[in-house]
């Protein structure tokens, strides 16, 4: 029999709905509000005068070649990372989940990656594959690659992929790891008593009771890679070079807080918020079909 919680007072479930909204209100939709009028207008660098311009900052920002080349590059940085991430982070997992000699401490290894600050998961790679003081680049060059990630935007794109990547594969790992051990160990069996091979075992059986995971995972990894990524860029290439890196959430801030139109800026992010919860949508509506449950 199920067991539901009854309130003697209609206003406590109100009571402790209360700071979520609040939080929401403050933080998510005051914030939005305020990008949607702000687009409208036309601001002076430091804020202390603004003037009503309608769609002008919409029509200037889409007569800009800039804005197509960085909608190009988030394009094929989001999907380098988010495919990249979520393989790594499933072969990954699917190794962790069988018994292995010191799992524990591979699998902790594997965690602490997303306990790093993304300005600092930047720092680190740029150490490592700096042209000419990092550790990895002198080994590379000896190999016959001209490796320059401040020259070549190739480059610069490849080593910002690697860097987000890396952060994000250990939030993958947790919850591919997770969906993997509540999978009843009877079904997989069953399958092998068959005569199903493991590679089999895992498109026909393992991987589709990992839909709902991988599902919540696609949608995580679409935010991320538009939003969260902005620490990597900054720290590792800062948009360049010649800003073949620069993505939609860099350009927001390249304009806004370092070419001061601020009017321009929060269309840019509008926009980027139109186009996030467009493909979340698109995801709800079309790939979900194709989720398990």
């Amino acid at each position: 029999m199920e067991k539901r919680a009854h309130f003697s007072s209609k206003t406590v479930p109100y009571l402790l709905l209360l700071p979520q909204l609040a939080i929401t209100l403050i933080f998510f939709y005051w914030p939005a509000s305020q990008a949607i009028w702000q687009s409208f207008l036309m601001e002076d660098a430091f804020g202390l005068s603004s003037e009503f311009v309608g769609f002008d900052n919409y029509r200037h920002l889409f007569a800009q070649p800039e804005y197509y080349k960085a909608m190009s590059t988030t394009v094929v940085f989001s999907l380098a990372v988010g495919t990249l991430s979520l393989a790594c982070a499933l072969l990954l997992a699917t190794q962790a989940d069988k018994k292995l000699r010191g799992g524990e401490a591979f699998k902790t290894l594997l965690i602490w990656p997303y306990a790093v600050a993304p300005a600092i998961a930047g720092v680190l790679w740029i150490f490592m594959f700096h042209p000419s003081l990092g550790t990895l680049s002198q080994p590379i060059r000896a190999l016959g690659l001209d490796w320059n990630p401040l020259l070549n935007g190739n480059h610069a794109m490849t080593l910002l992929v690697l860097s987000a990547t890396w952060k994000q594969i250990s939030y993958n790992f947790l919850f591919f790891l997770a969906g993997l051990q509540s999978i009843p160990r009877s079904v997989i069996e069953a399958a092998a008593i068959d005569g199903a091979k493991p590679i089999r075992r895992f498109w026909t059986i393992v991987f589709p009771l990992l839909s709902p995971t991988t599902f919540f995972l696609i949608v995580v990894n679409v935010v991320y890679v538009f939003f969260e990524t902005f620490g990597i860029i900054d720290a590792v290439t800062g948009g360049g070079p010649a800003g073949q890196t620069t993505t939609l959430v860099y350009k927001v801030y390249a304009d806004g807080r370092v070419g001061g139109d601020l009017g321009g800026s929060a269309a840019q992010s509008v926009i980027l918020m139109v186009i996030v919860i467009a493909l979340t949508a698109f995801q709800f509506k079309f790939v979900e079909r194709k989720v398990q449950y």
